[in-house]
């Protein structure tokens, strides 16, 4: 469920209409709805009600300092893989105690930064991680808690280059390892060794795979209990996967995942971690542009816009599909035909959807992009020189800027004059 809805014949998020909201900021832009993050955060979070639970969400979905203090409000925590989204949670107001570090390529100043800050854990992905974040925690004079993040070789997500958890995958150490890593990490005096870590992958239709991954989870945990490792947290990472359209009506709810995961877990009398991110963020936002140009090709029409893969970069690089809206209802009415939506970068790639059945729109008409909250704005580039667009978020019948777009001196500012070679 999410709070974007026509009223008076236009799309509004929330109480603001988007028409009135695209005069104001200018196209195109992201925007966010702070009813739907705290509605989705909650739901999550009354899954595992009773539980000893940390919702650590993902920075990497949406680090907006501002969409990280709404869920901050909440009680969420943060997830996070590198030093500067461990920055921007900290200053979000997410205390550190909320904090897991995962990542498979953690330098030894990023380490010493969470150790500095004394985050809840760090998730171990690699032999050569653990040898590293032990020298650095002696060289500070503490210990490091952490989990082994493990790869159960279990194949989910919704496309291959978001699926984390088969053997192939870079992320985690092999599960024939483990047992062998954990004894290695008991014996180091840098080292805490608190739990175990998984995360299979995102965007995932089924609750199959994560039963699969948690039940050698929950085996993994009995028998490092019987070696005399005390566990006491299991992280159990995100993927639960949202509707972005069509075909995605029959998605596990948080409530089943919860009850799923409840059955395997509460026996083991552990904290739970998970790292949501696209389940919390990924309905909460969009991406509101305007038709430039309509191009008749020799093989089809084109709907030119002024939103392009620099700014969302999930359709050209995952062939991912978001439901597309007219901001002005009363196109829904019209006769809908196929048409490829592109932007103006110059790569064949840059494409948002193609052969999408959709009204005739008019040059200079509003379109939304649907489900843009999560892994939009936070891949976005400036590939073509073309400045970052705004971020704002809707509370209510208010809205402000959380990120304006830059001038195109402000985009040039770090660059430097090289010094003439003549």
């Amino acid at each position: 469920m999410h709070h974007f809805h026509y009223k008076d014949g236009i799309l509004h998020a929330e109480g603001v209409g988007l028409a009135h909201l695209a005069q104001t900021v200018g196209t195109p832009f992201y925007c966010y709805s702070e009813a739907t993050l705290r509605r989705h955060v909650r739901v999550f979070q009354e899954a595992f009600e009773g539980a000893d639970l940390l919702t650590a969400f993902s920075v990497k979905a949406n680090s907006n300092i501002s969409i990280l203090k709404v869920l901050a409000s909440e009680g969420a925590g943060a997830d996070v893989v590198s030093a500067g989204e461990l920055k921007r949670a900290r200053l979000a107001g997410i205390d550190a105690s909320k904090i897991v570090f995962s990542g498979v390529g953690k330098t030894r100043d990023e380490l010493a930064l969470g150790l500095g800050e004394g985050i809840h854990q760090f998730n171990v992905e690699s032999e050569n991680e653990l040898i590293a974040l032990n020298d650095v925690a002696i060289s500070m004079g503490t210990t490091a808690p952490i989990a082994f993040r493990v790869n159960p070789n279990v194949a989910a997500g919704g496309h291959e280059k978001i699926s984390t958890g088969k053997a192939e995958d870079k992320f985690g150490v092999p599960w024939s390892e483990a047992h062998r890593l954990y004894a290695k990490a008991r014996d180091l005096p840098g080292i805490d060794v608190k739990g175990v870590d998984v995360h299979i992958g995102s965007q995932i239709a089924s609750l199959e795979p994560f039963r699969l991954a948690f039940e050698k989870v929950a085996d993994l945990v009995r028998n490092l209990r019987s070696d005399g490792h005390e566990i006491s947290r299991v992280d159990l990472g995100g993927g639960l996967g949202i509707p972005y359209g069509e075909g995605d009506e029959h998605l596990p709810s948080p409530a089943d995942y919860g009850k799923m995961i409840r059955e395997i877990a509460d026996p083991l009398d552990v904290q739970l971690i998970f790292e949501p991110g696209r389940m919390i963020a990924g309905n909460a936002g969009i991406l509101v542009t305007k038709v430039i140009y309509r191009k008749q090709g020799q093989e089809g029409e084109f709907l030119i816009v002024d939103a392009a893969m620099n700014d969302l970069i999930r359709p050209a690089l995952y062939d991912a599909f978001h439901d597309i809206q007219p901001v002005e209802e009363r196109y829904t009415d019209d006769v809908a035909r196929p048409m490829d939506v592109v932007g103006p970068i110059c790569e064949t790639g840059d494409r948002l959807a193609k052969a999408r059945p959709l009204p005739p729109f008019e040059e200079g008409a509003l379109v939304a992009i649907m489900s843009a909250g999560a892994y939009g704005a936070v891949q976005a580039s400036q590939y073509n020189s073309r400045p970052l667009i705004p971020e704002t978020l809707v509370t209510g019948s208010d809205f402000r800027i959380i990120r304006k777009r830059p001038t195109f001196e402000e985009m040039i500012a770090l660059e430097a004059d090289a010094p003439s070679t003549t």
